[in-house]
């Protein structure tokens, strides 16, 4: 797998506020992407219980 694909965009919204999810296809663990202007910032996506969310790995 290179670099390239190791990330995968799974939700996005809006344009000049970004709001997106990605996925690391090799964790399964799901980043919340969130920009405004000249700033952003990525982190982990949280659940309920403070632990990040981790989507099923499909099979190599």
């Amino acid at each position: 797998m290179s670099k390239s694909d190791r990330f995968e965009k799974t939700y996005s919204q809006g344009s000049l506020n970004v709001t997106e999810i990605w996925v690391d296809k090799e964790t399964g663990v799901n980043y919340i992407f969130h920009a405004g202007g000249y700033a952003g910032g990525l982190t982990p996506l949280l659940d309920r219980d403070g632990k990040p969310v981790i989507s099923p790995i499909e099979n190599r």
